[in-house]
C-alpha cells in the first residue's frame, strides 16, 4: 500500500469515525417532518395512574378521576369533551364505525389546547340514585360533575342477572371544532368508566 492509499484510508476512516459520533447531536439539530397527526383522550386515576379507576359506586359518595387531552394535531385546536350518561340498553360510541353515541350530551367541557401540549382537569362524580321497590332497577335521580348537578330523571338501568348487578357507563366523547364548516365533529374518539350501581 503505498501513502496516497493509507492517506485515502486514513481520511475515509475518521469520516465514517466523526458521522459515528456525531449522529446523536445531530439528531437534537435535525428537524424530522411530523407524518402522524392525532389526538390522546385518556383518563387517569385519582394518583395519576391507569390503574384504579371508580367502579363499585355508592349513593352520595364522590369519586375522581382525571381526565386529559393530547393535541398532535399541528396546529392549536378547540375541543368539546362531551359528558353522557347510559344505561346498559342505550347506544354507546362506535369505535369501529367511528360513529358517536347519539345520546344527549349532560355537560361540556371546552378546551383549547396548543400543538404538542397536555390539557387535564381533576373530574369529580357522584350520583344520586335509589332501587325500587322490587331491587329489579336503580332509578338515577341526578349526577354531579365538579361543581354542576345534572337531572337524570327517568334514567334507570335494570339488573343484570349474568353479572349480579346495576351497570352505568360515564362517556366522555372528544368533539373537534372544524373551521371548514364552523362547526364541532364527532372526533371518533371517547373513553368511558364503567359503574356498578349495587350499593346503597
Amino acid at each position: 500500500m503505498n501513502l496516497d492509499e493509507l492517506r485515502v484510508t486514513f481520511i475515509v476512516v475518521t469520516a465514517v469515525l466523526m458521522l459515528l459520533v456525531a449522529s446523536p447531536a445531530l439528531s437534537y439539530v435535525l428537524v424530522y417532518p411530523r407524518t402522524e397527526f392525532f389526538t390522546e383522550l385518556y383518563i387517569l386515576d385519582s394518583n395519576h395512574m391507569a390503574e384504579n379507576y371508580p367502579f363499585n359506586v355508592s349513593n352520595g359518595q364522590s369519586y375522581s378521576v382525571y381526565l386529559g387531552l393530547g393535541n398532535q394535531l399541528g396546529y392549536c385546536a378547540y375541543y368539546v369533551v362531551e359528558v353522557k350518561f347510559r344505561n346498559e340498553s342505550q347506544p354507546a360510541p362506535d369505535s369501529f364505525n367511528g360513529t358517536s353515541s347519539g345520546l344527549p350530551s349532560l355537560l361540556n367541557i371546552t378546551a383549547f389546547v396548543a400543538d404538542e401540549s397536555v390539557w387535564e382537569q381533576n373530574m369529580t362524580f357522584g350520583f344520586d340514585y335509589s332501587f325500587n321497590e322490587t331491587l329489579s332497577s336503580v332509578e338515577f335521580n341526578s349526577l354531579a360533575l365538579n361543581d354542576v348537578t345534572v337531572r337524570l330523571d327517568g334514567l334507570s338501568t335494570m339488573w343484570n342477572a349474568s353479572t349480579s348487578r346495576f351497570y352505568g357507563d360515564l362517556i366522555f366523547e372528544l368533539w373537534l371544532y372544524s373551521s371548514a364548516i364552523h362547526d364541532f365533529v364527532y372526533h371518533e374518539r371517547f373513553v368511558d368508566l364503567k359503574l356498578n350501581m349495587t350499593s346503597t
